[in-house]
């Protein structure tokens, strides 16, 4: 298939819409079920790349939930423990994929509402059965089992959106977009993010371990593709809180952690105590989690629970300008940082992570993404 007519573009007065290659040639992507729109298509490819970088970069199977082309989450498979599955709703017999995807669908719930999934490996049938109580638009893998795609033809009436990316399909080294009728063009953003990137440690802590290591590329990789101004907090091998498209870095620094409190709290016992009807939808439930949080802890509730709480990754897309970044992030028990360096306040920054015990690295790349 060449080309792929679109219902519309980014809103229903924008017709026609389509996806096409430039040379005439094949697409790389096939529609298995439904009809996926404009939007849906940013969000797949850009959530492909992600969780394809995430697998080359650690060698582990990778997943991501994605709105208006950022990530809510995404993580790298581990096993869950019984208070993850209470956490992220996963029931019964998880494969390393759907592990990926339980993780990265709880970063951040409410976000992930109405989300478009993505998978680094075929996606099964554990993976399917996750997905069918979720309120998702799509879902972008590199295969499906039967089985899986049975299950997944059934989600919204028949109308889920499922696409299927030729895994080994590489976009050209030049890209282009029409930005009011003027077109750009730069080379496409091969840099690659490996551990290598971590290796200039600036501060008097250099302990890096290995699971930081992995949290801090995650981090990193997720940023890549996530709308700028952007920072990301990531622990255990996911995201856990992503402030995306902020005019101000201390704003995504704030955002970010704000939802890292959150994902931290819904383990709080009081929450995990709470009861609910049996015919209460997952997305109601999640609502009533966040205002429960919100409202009915106190403060100081919070804060006991949350001083626990360290071992949590940082990544910044650009430099941190300031040390008040750094002292938000300390609030929610961040121990690791990668960032490009290179602000003139670099010393300050440095002197308030040394202040925390924190290790940070210099990466010396910027991750603007737009």
């Amino acid at each position: 298939m060449k080309e792929l007519e679109l219902k519309y573009g980014c809103n229903p007065n924008q017709k026609p819409a389509r996806i096409f290659m430039a040379d005439g040639g094949e697409l790389p992507v096939e529609v298995m079920n439904g009809r996926p729109g404009y939007i849906n298509f940013m969000d797949a490819l850009n959530s492909w790349q992600l969780v394809r970088a995430l697998k080359r970069a650690t060698g582990k199977p990778a997943a991501a939930s994605f709105k208006h082309v950022s990530p809510a989450g995404a993580a790298i498979a581990s096993p869950l423990s019984d208070e993850d599955r209470r956490v992220f709703f996963a029931e019964g017999d998880l494969s390393p994929i759907a592990a990926a995807y339980a993780r990265a669908r709880g970063a951040d719930r409410l976000c992930s509402y109405g989300d478009w999934a993505a998978l680094s490996d075929t996606c099964d049938a554990e993976t399917a059965r996750l997905l069918v109580p979720e309120v998702s638009d799509g879902i972008i893998a590199p295969g499906y089992t039967p089985e899986a795609l049975e299950i997944l033809r059934t989600k919204r009436k028949g109308n889920y959106n499922v696409v299927k990316i030729d895994p080994d399909y590489e976009p050209k080294p030049i890209e282009q977009r029409d930005i009011f009728g003027i077109r750009f063009e730069q080379g496409y953003n091969s840099l690659p993010i490996t551990r290598e990137c971590l290796a200039n440690i600036v501060t008097e802590n250099k302990t890096l371990p290995e699971s930081a290591v992995d949290d801090l590329l995650l981090a990193l990789i997720t940023l890549k593709y996530t709308q700028s101004n952007s920072v990301c907090y990531t622990q255990d091998g996911q995201t856990i809180g992503v402030g995306a498209g902020q005019q101000s870095r201390i704003h995504c620094t704030r955002l970010a952690g704000d939802k890292a409190d959150i994902w931290h709290l819904r383990r709080h016992p009081k929450v995990l105590e709470l009861k609910f009807d049996a015919g209460l939808k997952r997305a109601e439930r999640d609502n009533e989690i966040d205002r429960f949080i919100a409202e009915e802890l106190t403060e100081n509730e919070k804060r006991d629970f949350l001083a626990k709480f360290t071992g949590v990754s940082l990544g910044s897309d650009a430099f941190f300008p300031f040390g008040d970044n750094i002292e938000r992030a300390a609030k929610s028990g961040v121990k690791y940082v990668a960032q490009p360096g290179g602000s003139i306040r670099d010393d300050n920054v440095i002197e308030t992570a040394d202040k925390y015990g924190m290790v940070m690295a210099f990466t010396g790349i910027r991750l603007f993404h737009h």
